[in-house]
């Protein structure tokens, strides 16, 4: 049985997303948990959001245990691109991409 969150057009880029996605991948909750708490990565503080989400949909919907839940999968897929224009020098302009992403995480529960 598996539990899961997911956070649709998060405001930050998924490359961003995936160095911390990767350092909590397949460990359990808290240890995932204490990882993300003190990460300074700007992508850190959404993750342990949506962990504390899974691990409450676990816990509530699917009657999950809290200590033998781990993070089965986490991944961050790119989400549209918010493009934006800045002036630039002669007249001319360029082009910001703000780029958004989806993340989902899947927790699963150990024997």
């Amino acid at each position: 049985m598996e539990a899961q969150a997911t956070l649709k057009f998060a405001r930050i880029s998924s490359r961003k997303v995936k160095i911390v996605a990767d350092l909590i991948r397949g460990k359990n909750v808290d240890e995932a948990l204490a990882i993300v708490k003190f990460t300074p990565k700007a992508s850190s503080e959404i993750i342990e959001k949506l962990l504390k989400s899974a691990i409450a949909n676990a816990e509530n919907n699917h009657n999950m245990e809290h200590s033998k839940l781990y993070v089965e999968q986490i991944y961050a897929n790119q989400g549209p691109t918010l493009k934006r224009i800045r002036p630039a020098a002669k007249g001319s302009a360029v082009r910001i991409r703000k780029r958004t992403s989806h993340i989902t995480i899947v927790l699963g529960e150990r024997e």
